[in-house]
């Protein structure tokens, strides 16, 4: 899949290093080490070439074995400079944990380090990931430093609150999860595609198209009371809606999340809004949608709810047998598609079981008034509902005489499908 250089700075987060590697390498990327000789007291070399399968490194003077070569690549027939051959060789650069005196030295442009070398060295993106005590993180110098940093175009992977390193200490500068930061590298990866390489030649930045754009995005499943503890719900995560709202965000649009019963890692920059009932989701949604410009309506709203729930708890010593009596909950996106503007897009999501999925959805499409709509077969158990990966078919409604638009997205993480689904919008919207 693609080349990751990744880079380990002191610190006792440099464990979690270690399960990035497991999880970038079991999603088929290729991974190389570079190390600050203070990380070494942490984790040693030997762990990192264990799940690598490549020699990690720590000093620029010290000889690569493998010659710049990532595993499975061909090695040149020369031996080049490491901090050179590594990061051109890289696809991403990605820094974690990256110490608050390794920020502070690639916010000012030292290269005394391997790591900070391939830094300065580095043509592809990079992403750094804070990792520290909390007031060393939110310390004024940090806080420049990442903007400085910021503002050259690294993606920084904002740090987690929780319990730190030191006995008794709370607070934010957790590094953010090894799966968190795979999500983020495969999003600036996908934005990397060939076709971002060639619109980045062109006069205007990638994804202008995107700069002020005000998205809104639904994410998660609703849940219907039956009582005051027990409810009707689905399988969604909310996984594929925070991928979608990331990477708008990350085009440049202002973004409004919906967020149903999810309990993942709220996206940075972006403004959420907490629901829980079908009910509760449609009126955010009536609320939100006439000021927005694109909607992804990617939470599984549920079909029905219970007529009457209980007050209180319902007893099972109480009764024999259970009998619910469920009604149909109001079509959220039907709703909204009978009061769009024409300069609206609005996308569906459909998740169909087995065989001819796609033939199933493809009527929703002209009946809900949609521009486009995203199908995916939640039969597979390696896709879908609550795994990192998913497959899908985008339709787009037809224009004229013409067809429906079909598009194909092969099994790829939610990070990278979202930026599929993205470019689709794009595209859409340019020929509107």
């Amino acid at each position: 899949m693609s080349r990751i250089l990744l880079g380990v700075s002191g610190g006792i987060a440099a464990y979690k290093s270690l399960e990035f590697i497991r999880l970038a390498t079991g999603a088929g990327h290729s991974i190389r080490v570079v190390q600050t000789p203070t990380s070494k007291r942490f984790v040693g070399a030997a762990s990192f070439e264990a799940l690598t399968g490549a020699p990690a490194l720590s000093s620029e003077f010290e000889r690569d074995p493998a010659r710049g070569a990532f595993p499975g690549d061909e090695q040149p027939a020369h031996e080049p400079l490491s901090h050179l051959a590594l990061v051109a060789n890289a696809d991403i650069y990605l820094i974690a944990p990256a110490s608050a005196n390794t920020i502070a030295k690639l916010a000012h442009g030292l290269a005394d380090n391997l790591l900070s070398s391939c830094a300065l060295a580095a043509t592809c993106p990079v992403a750094i990931a804070p990792a520290m005590n909390n007031h060393m993180y939110e310390h004024p110098a940090t806080q420049a430093n990442l903007q400085i940093l910021r503002e050259r175009g690294m993606e920084i992977i904002a740090p987690g609150v929780g319990r730190l390193a030191s006995k008794g200490e709370q607070g934010v500068g957790r590094l953010a999860e090894p799966a968190r930061l795979l999500e983020a590298c495969e999003a600036l990866l996908a934005r990397r595609s060939p076709r971002e390489d060639a619109i980045e030649q062109a006069d205007d930045a990638p994804h202008d198209a995107w700069r002020g754009l005000k998205v809104l995005v639904t994410a998660g499943g609703t849940r219907e009371p039956i009582d005051s503890v027990r409810f009707i719900g689905n399988s969604s995560s909310g996984r594929m809606g925070f991928a979608l709202a990331r990477a708008a965000r990350s085009r440049g649009a202002e973004v409004t999340l919906v967020a149903a019963n999810v309990t993942l890692e709220r996206p940075d920059g972006v403004l959420c809004r907490e629901v829980g009932t079908a009910a509760e989701l449609k009126e955010v949604c009536e609320r939100e949608f006439a000021g927005c410009d694109v909607l992804l309506m990617a939470a599984a709203v549920a079909d029905f709810t219970p007529a009457v729930p209980a007050n209180g708890k319902l007893k099972k010593a109480d009764r024999d047998r259970l009998e619910l009596v469920l009604e149909p909950t109001a079509d959220v996106l039907a709703g909204l598609a009978a009061e769009r503007r024409d300069d609206q897009t609005l996308v569906g999501f459909a998740a169909e079981h087995g065989a001819g999925a796609v033939a199933q959805a493809q009527g929703k499409l002209g009946a809900k008034h949609l521009d486009a709509l995203v199908v995916n077969d939640i039969s597979r158990e390696d896709i879908g509902f609550d795994v990192d990966a998913n497959e899908v078919t985008i339709l787009s409604a037809p224009k004229g005489g013409s067809e429906v638009g079909r598009r194909e997205v092969a099994r790829a993480s939610k990070a990278q499908v979202a930026e599929a689904i993205l470019d689709a919008v794009e595209d859409l919207r340019a020929t509107r």
